[in-house]
C-alpha cells in the first residue's frame, strides 16, 4: 500500500510539471535593499525573477491596497505604520498568478519634536505606593500599585495625598495600569494574563478579564469610546470596552526604528502620553498612526523625591501620567515617590 501511495504521488508530481514552489520564483527587491522606509516614501522596485519566467503583470499592495507604479517607483504609504507585509501579485506564463510578500518596516516621516516641562504645584505622595496607573475623575485621582503582595487600587486626595479609599489585590498578581470608561474602572495585572473590572465609586470588582493575543498587561487609557492597552511591546493595543476583547493595535515608530518601551499610558487630544519604561521620559504618540510625535524630557524630575525605606535605585523610576481636564494639565509621580507634580508640557525652543 505504502509503495503504491508513493507511485501515485510521483506520477501526480510528475503530471504537475515537477517544477517546484512558484513562490521561490520570485522575490520583490527595493532600491538599496531597503527594508526602512518614511511613511509617504518613494522607492524603487523590481521583481527579481529567478527562474527566468515570462511575466505578463505586476499588482503592488500594501495593506491589501492596490499601489501605483511609475518609472519602477512606489509610494509606500499607510494611515498605521509599523512591521508591515508588501505584497507583489505576479501574472505570469499561461496566466498562472502568484503573490510573494516582502517584510518592511514603515516609519515616521518626521523625526520626534523634543518637550520640556514646568512644575506648577507639588503635592505630597504615598513613598510606599509602587505606582503603576494614575487616573483623574474630576478632582479625585484614583491609582493603582504594583508588587505581589501589596498591589492596590485606591481613591486619593490629590492635594494632601491622603488615600480615601482602598482595595488590596490578591497577593498572587502584580497590579498594573488604570482607565476609567462609561462609569467602570479598568485595571490590568503584569504576568497573570488577567484584567479587572470594578464599581469606581466602591471599588467592588465586577468581573475579570482575559488577554487575547497581547503578551502582558502594562498601561491603560482610553479615548472615551475604545480603550488603549500597552503590553511592553512596541504594540498598543485596542479593546472593545464592552467585551474587552483586543481589535487590534497601532505599533510606536519614530523616523528611525520601532520602539517598544511604552508603559502607563494617557490619551489626550487624539495623543496617547506614555511613560518610557524606566526612561526620565514620556512618549508623545499619535493614537492613529503610532507615529512618536514627540518626547518630553522629564530630566530632573527624580532628584527632588526623598528617598525612603522602600526606595530602589533601579525600579523607583518615573511612571504614572493623569491628565487633569479641568486644570488642563498633567500629575506625574514615580514608583515609591514622596511627591506628585503637576506639569505643564512645552515644546522646547
Amino acid at each position: 500500500m505504502t509503495k503504491l501511495l508513493s507511485a501515485a504521488f510521483v506520477l501526480f508530481f510528475m503530471a504537475c510539471g515537477g517544477k517546484g514552489d512558484p513562490t521561490t520564483f520570485f522575490e520583490i527587491q527595493l532600491e538599496g535593499n531597503q527594508k526602512k522606509v518614511q511613511n509617504g516614501g518613494l522607492i524603487g522596485v523590481a521583481i527579481s525573477n529567478k527562474k527566468k519566467k515570462e511575466i505578463n503583470n505586476i499588482t503592488y499592495l500594501l495593506d491589501n491596497k492596490e499601489l501605483s507604479l511609475a518609472n519602477g517607483k512606489i509610494t509606500l504609504s499607510s494611515e498605521k505604520l509599523g512591521n508591515k507585509l508588501l505584497k507583489a501579485n505576479i501574472n505570469y506564463e499561461d496566466g498562472e498568478t502568484i503573490e510573494v510578500s516582502k517584510k518592511i518596516q514603515l516609519l515616521s516621516a518626521t523625526a520626534p519634536d523634543i518637550y520640556t516641562y514646568e512644575i506648577l504645584n507639588t503635592y505630597p505622595h504615598d513613598p510606599s505606593a509602587y505606582t503603576q496607573g494614575l487616573e483623574f475623575s474630576q478632582d479625585t485621582l484614583y491609582e493603582s500599585t504594583g508588587q505581589k503582595g501589596s498591589s492596590t487600587v485606591r481613591k486619593v486626595d490629590y492635594k494632601t495625598g491622603k488615600v480615601l479609599q482602598k482595595i488590596d489585590l490578591d497577593k498572587s498578581v502584580f497590579g498594573e495600569g488604570i482607565t476609567l470608561l462609561n462609569n467602570q474602572l479598568y485595571q490590568l495585572t503584569w504576568q497573570s494574563g488577567l484584567g479587572y473590572v470594578y464599581n469606581p465609586n466602591t471599588l467592588e470588582k465586577i468581573k475579570n478579564f482575559s488577554y487575547g493575543e497581547s503578551r502582558e498587561g502594562w498601561g491603560l487609557c482610553n479615548d472615551g469610546q475604545q480603550i488603549y492597552k500597552s503590553d511592553g511591546t512596541e504594540r498598543i493595543w485596542h479593546l472593545d470596552p464592552s467585551s474587552l476583547q483586543e481589535l487590534g493595535y497601532i505599533e510606536t515608530v519614530t523616523n528611525k526604528s520601532i520602539f517598544n518601551k511604552a508603559n502607563e499610558l494617557e490619551y489626550v487630544d487624539g495623543k496617547i502620553y506614555a511613560n518610557v519604561y524606566q526612561k526620565e521620559s514620556m512618549m508623545i504618540i499619535d493614537a492613529t498612526s503610532g507615529a512618536i510625535e514627540g518626547v518630553v524630557n522629564f530630566g530632573g524630575l527624580k532628584s527632588q523625591i526623598v528617598r525612603g525605606p522602600e526606595w530602589d535605585d533601579v525600579n523607583s523610576v518615573l511612571n504614572g501620567v493623569a491628565y487633569h481636564k479641568e486644570r488642563g494639565t498633567f500629575f506625574v509621580t514615580g514608583k515609591n515617590w514622596d511627591k506628585l507634580f503637576e506639569v505643564s508640557i512645552r515644546k522646547k525652543q
